[in-house]
């Protein structure tokens, strides 16, 4: 009895603390459907009086973010790819090859995982303007091929490969790239799909790179846009919740599609030493 009390007591709390971090987004959907003016009012109506989708109509055509829903959509799709290929390289190569200071290169790599990002921004900028790629949507593909964090998480999983096999596709006549493409990718794919969505998110909602990186209006990515019109039009909440939706939306979907792999990999990859 006093662990089914227990079990509704703790399900109670985990339902209200649930509802209490989905209002906001909840709320955030409604919104985009209401008439403007509607979401101004207090307290904050959670059901549209009279949906409309005329905010998603305004965002594309008169304030056009399909330019920038592309823009965002190629660049996290191109990061993600490049990031892949070369983090799935590192991580193999730091698990399976043996090589001078291999150990110590690795260790430095996560101790420089404390440095926050932002304390990097401003010598990277300064490197990348140098090289001629600010305002250059190569400015954000170069920063974003590898990660330590990337690395590690492919070089734990790829330690619980056994030698053995490695070995075995050597002896049959295949080469290290070989090995490397035929072998290990497949072998890494829940691994690798769990830092696609790491990389996917987090570049489709970068925001503070993109907008030191781009000066030109029309390269802007879409949280950078979504900034932008939140100053011009600072009074439509209404149009402003309907870019935010689209905002999430596609991570949220990525997310939702793939989350079987993405918990997989992370469990997979979390306990490999």
């Amino acid at each position: 009895m006093m662990r089914a009390v227990k079990a509704i007591g703790l399900h109670g709390v985990l339902a209200v603390l649930a509802v209490v971090t989905m209002a906001p987004l909840l709320w955030m959907v409604a919104a985009s459907f209401m008439a403007s003016g509607e979401a101004s009012t207090f307290p904050p109506p959670f059901i549209p009086a009279h949906p409309t989708v005329q905010q998603y109509v305004d965002l594309f055509t008169r304030l056009d973010i399909t330019h920038y829903v592309v823009n965002s959509a190629l660049l996290a799709l191109s990061v993600t790819a490049i990031s892949l290929l070369v983090n799935s390289m590192a991580g193999y190569a730091f698990a399976k090859y043996r090589f001078a200071g291999r150990d110590r290169l690795f260790r430095l790599l996560i101790a420089s995982m404390v440095i926050p990002a932002q304390v990097t921004m401003l010598p990277l900028f300064l490197m990348l303007n140098k090289l001629g790629l600010v305002n250059t949507y190569f400015g954000i593909l170069i920063p974003g091929m590898a990660s330590i964090f990337g690395i590690f998480l492919i070089r734990q999983y790829v330690q619980s490969i056994p030698d053995s096999l490695i070995e075995a596709a050597r002896m049959d006549g295949a080469g290290d790239f070989r090995i490397y493409w035929s072998l290990i990718l497949p072998l890494c794919k829940p691994i690798l799909t769990t830092l696609a969505i790491f990389t996917f998110m987090g570049t489709w909602n970068d925001f503070l790179w993109p907008l030191i990186i781009m000066t030109d209006d029309a390269m802007y990515t879409l949280p950078v846009a979504l900034a932008g019109l939140s100053g011009e039009h600072v009074q439509d909440t209404e149009l402003m919740m309907a870019g935010s939706v689209m905002t999430i939306l596609p991570v949220m979907l990525v997310f939702l599609a793939l989350q079987k792999y993405y918990i997989n990999g992370i469990m997979a990859g979390g306990v490999k030493e």
